[in-house]
């Protein structure tokens, strides 16, 4: 075996064999939230390019930095399933199938949808904290950006695959995948590469907490197991 293969196997090995025995036993079944995930967001799409939908969908899934914050925490839900109209919906399609897909497998539906939310609430939140620091601080943004429509799911998409990374063990991806978003901003200082910054800090403070549950779970374990017996009094 090759050392790039050696490599992949160490990287992605334990990861793809539990995609694999997943989808060989259950095919599509295995990821039903993925498959409504991708036709919601194609339905979206289809309703926001027809003249009679774009206010609709405007109305309930899109967010600016502008609104109001209450209106804009009951809309980012949605918003994670609205693909931006200056990229390609198969973009969004793609993402949603393949990184949301593994993430179902791996962390299971419900948790791959609260890590998703929790990468996309962090890029919308961290979009006002940049607009109010001004466009002069390291961190901050330009007045502009608040007119800018934050919608899709790119940054729940960096979220997912940094967990899954950490999860699995997969540091090397993990890295790769943070040093990209880093380039991105440097390259393309936008709202969206910074969003997918503040989406990557959110998700490692979650992998962060999940770590000190486990070792906290682990020293409990290892208390009750230590072959004492007990005290009687």
């Amino acid at each position: 075996m090759s050392a790039p293969a050696r490599w992949a196997r160490a990287e992605w090995g334990l990861l793809y064999a539990t995609v694999r025995r997943a989808l060989r036993a259950n095919g599509w079944r295995a990821v039903p939230m993925t498959l409504g995930a991708v036709c919601l967001t194609a339905a979206l799409q289809f309703v926001q390019n027809q003249s009679w939908g774009y206010r609709l969908v405007q109305d309930t899934g899109s967010v600016r930095a502008e609104d109001p914050l209450r209106l804009a925490l009951l809309r980012t839900p949605l918003s994670l399933f609205v693909p931006a109209l200056d990229l390609p919906v198969w973009g969004a399609l793609a993402q949603i199938l393949v990184v949301f897909g593994i993430a179902e497998i791996c962390l299971g539906w419900w948790r791959t949808l609260v890590i998703a939310y929790v990468a996309t609430l962090a890029g919308t939140l961290y979009a006002r904290v940049g607009i109010a620091l001004g466009p002069h601080r390291p961190l901050g943004l330009p007045g502009a950006d608040a007119l800018v429509v934050d919608t899709g799911p790119s940054a729940a998409v960096v979220g997912l695959a940094v967990f899954l990374g950490w999860r699995y063990r997969a540091y090397a991806t993990v890295g790769i995948v943070i040093g990209a978003m880093v380039a991105e901003v440097i390259v393309k200082d936008n709202l969206a590469g910074k969003e997918h910054l503040a989406a990557i800090a959110a998700v490692l403070a979650l992998c962060a907490l999940s770590a000190a549950r486990h070792r906290r779970s682990d020293r409990e374990r290892s208390g009750t197991g230590s072959g004492l017996p007990p005290i009687h009094s």
